[in-house]
């Protein structure tokens, strides 16, 4: 059974509370909510910016098609301003003037289907544009919302680094000085156990385990010395004796 001054012992006490305030504040700073809500809103900004850029293509081709449609309009509708032109001026023959009435009766059907064409074609393009405003508004205020969560998890973080560097500091004066051997145990133990290695027995309970230890080892750590180390034979945690 390996020994360890008493006073190194107790002492290994405030080691052990001090590192697990530092696993709780490390375990609390990596599991903060935040975390999660930025995770959330990160993977709809994704969809967002496709969402955007998809919506941007479509409004770019469609503008392209109102201006085709507007320049369809304008060409056929030149095009019967200079027959009427031709018409109205009287100079030519009987033949022509009726072919040319002819012509714009033709330019006026055409121009009024090419006018349907640049009005639905317009109208779909309010509808994307409108579309296209909305993902953009959307992606604002979300972007507004992650930079007050990354605020909120930054202030957090601060706190939590500040615990964190408090404890180590105060895990490094209580741990200065204290049995090589004994620390080294207190590691390994602690390691293997979820951070505890080391723990009060009050009475017949492991402060570790919380388990009732059985009489006999109750019997064994009683007639130990007051340097042994003794562990729990549940979780083999460094067994702590105040009243030796």
């Amino acid at each position: 059974m390996p020994t360890a001054p008493l006073a190194d012992q107790l002492r290994l006490l405030d080691v052990q509370d001090a590192d697990l305030r530092i696993q709780q504040a490390r375990h609390k700073r990596d599991h903060l909510p935040v975390h999660a809500q930025l995770a959330e809103l990160s993977e709809r900004d994704t969809v967002l910016d496709d969402e955007a850029i998809a919506r941007g293509a479509e409004v770019t081709d469609l503008r392209r098609e109102v201006t085709k449609a507007e320049d369809d309009v304008q060409a056929v509708r030149a095009r019967a301003d200079r027959d009427r032109a031709r018409l109205e001026s009287g100079s030519s023959n009987a033949k022509d003037l009726q072919a040319l009435q002819g012509e714009l009766e033709l330019l006026g059907r055409r121009q009024s289907d090419l006018e349907d064409v640049e009005l639905e074609a317009m109208e779909r393009l309010e509808v994307a544009e409108e579309a296209h405003t909305r993902v953009k508004a959307e992606r604002e205020d979300l972007g507004k919302r992650v930079r007050e969560l990354e605020h909120e998890r930054n202030v957090a973080v601060r706190s939590l680094d500040a615990e964190i560097e408090e404890a180590e500091a105060e895990r490094a004066a209580a741990a200065e000085g204290i049995d090589e051997g004994l620390m080294a145990l207190y590691e390994r133990v602690r390691a293997h156990h979820g951070g505890i290695g080391a723990a009060v027995l009050t009475g017949s309970t492991c402060g570790g385990c919380h388990m009732s230890l059985n009489p006999s080892d109750i019997k064994a750590i009683e007639g130990a010395a007051p340097e042994q180390v003794v562990r729990c034979e549940e979780c083999g945690t460094i067994l702590v004796r105040k009243d030796s």
